[in-house]
C-alpha cells in the first residue's frame, strides 16, 4: 500500500557548491535528482515535492543588483516566485520525460505557491537570513544607510539579511490533496512566496525568506502526509560527525533526537533545521526520514537513511 509522502529537495542538489550557475548544469542535476523521485512514484507512493532555492534566488537577486541602473530591482517575494517558476519548469520537464521513458501512468503539475506568514512575527524585528551576493565593509555601510540590514557572513564579506518568519498556512492545500492521488505535485518551492493578510483580508507579498525545512514540515502536516522525507547529500544523520567516535543514526525516537539536539550535535546552518522539522513531524505519530537521493526508495522501506519516529 503506497504512502503519502512529502519530499523536500535542497537547493544545492540543483546547483552544487562551486558549480557554474548555468541552465545546463542545473537541468542536468535536476534530471538526476528527479530520476530517484520517479522511482518513489513507481514504487506506488503518492508524492508531493518541494525544493530549496537558496543558490537560485541569490543569483536572481544578484542579477537585479547588477542591472539596477537599467531596470528597477524586484522585491524579494517576486524573486522567490521567479525561482519557483524556473526550478518547477526544470523539475516538471525532467519528471515527465522520466515517466514517459518508464511507461508510468501519471502526470506532473507545478504550483506557484504562496505561504502565509504573520506580519507581526518576531523575525521581522530581527532579520537573520543572508541572501544575495557578498559586499565589502564599505559597501555594506553604504547599503545600511539606504535602509538595508547587513551582516558579516563567516569571514567571506557582508551580505544583506532579511526576516525568516514561521510559515502559517500553505495556500492551495485542497487542490494539492486532490491532485496528489494521481499526479506528482511540485509545490512550495524555496519555502514558498511569503505573503500576509492585511486587516481587510487582502493578500500582499512581504520582504522575507521562509525556511524551506519549516515550510516543508507545514506542507507535510497540511496534506496529511504519512512520511516527511528530506533528501540531502549524505546517506544518514550522524552524531560526533567527523570524530573518531562518529556514529551513524539509522532509527531513533523523538526523545533520542531531542537529546542529540540539546547536546549541540547538529550544525545550525545545515542539519539542525532538518532535525527540528523531523522531530516536530514525528511527534504527530508519523515518520520522518533524512537520507540521500539515491537511497530514497530503500529508506521508505526502512532499509536506509535515518528514520525518526515517536
Amino acid at each position: 500500500m503506497g504512502k503519502r509522502v512529502v519530499i523536500a529537495l535542497g537547493g544545492n542538489a540543483i546547483l552544487q557548491p562551486q558549480q557554474e550557475a548555468t541552465y545546463d548544469n542545473q537541468f542536468k542535476n535536476v534530471i538526476s535528482a528527479t530520476r530517484h523521485m520517479v522511482e518513489i512514484k513507481e514504487a506506488g507512493h503518492k508524492i508531493v515535492i518541494t525544493h530549496g532555492n537558496g543558490p537560485q534566488v541569490g543569483n536572481i537577486i544578484a542579477q537585479n543588483e547588477a542591472a539596477k541602473n537599467v531596470v528597477e530591482p524586484l522585491p524579494i517575494h517576486v524573486c522567490n516566485a521567479e525561482s519557483q517558476g524556473f526550478i518547477g519548469y526544470m523539475m516538471e520537464t525532467a519528471l515527465k520525460n522520466h515517466i514517459k521513458e518508464r511507461g508510468i501512468t501519471s502526470n506532473v503539475v507545478t504550483l506557484l505557491t504562496m505561504v502565509e506568514v504573520d506580519k507581526d512575527d518576531q523575525a521581522f524585528k530581527n532579520p537573520t537570513k543572508p541572501i544575495g551576493v557578498f559586499f565589502s565593509e564599505e559597501e555594506a555601510q553604504r547599503l545600511e544607510r539606504q535602509g538595508f540590514t547587513m551582516a558579516e557572513d563567516a569571514g567571506r564579506g557582508y551580505r544583506r539579511v532579511v526576516p525568516s518568519p514561521e510559515p502559517k498556512v500553505i495556500h492551495g492545500i485542497d487542490e494539492i490533496q486532490r491532485l496528489m492521488d494521481e499526479t506528482i505535485v511540485i509545490s512550495s518551492g524555496g519555502g514558498g512566496i511569503p505573503v500576509y493578510r492585511k486587516d481587510s483580508g487582502q493578500i500582499h507579498g512581504i520582504e522575507a525568506v521562509i525556511d524551506k525545512d519549516r515550510s516543508g514540515l507545514k506542507l507535510a502536516q497540511q496534506v496529511n502526509a504519512e512520511v516527511f522525507m528530506m533528501l540531502t547529500d549524505v546517506p544518514n544523520v550522524y552524531i560526533n560527525f567527523g570524530k573518531e567516535n562518529e556514529q551513524k543514526l539509522s532509527h531513533i525516537t523523538v526523545a533520542e533526537a531531542e537529546q542529540y539536539v540539546a547536546e549541540g550535535q547538529f550544525p545550525a546552518g545545515s542539519m539542525l533545521p532538518k532535525m527540528q522539522a523531523a522531530i516536530e513531524f514525528a511527534k504527530l505519530g508519523k515518520e520522518s526520514i533524512i537520507c540521500s537521493l539515491d537511497q530514497a526508495v530503500a529508506a521508505l522501506d526502512g532499509k536506509a537513511g535515518t528514520r525518526i519516529t515517536k
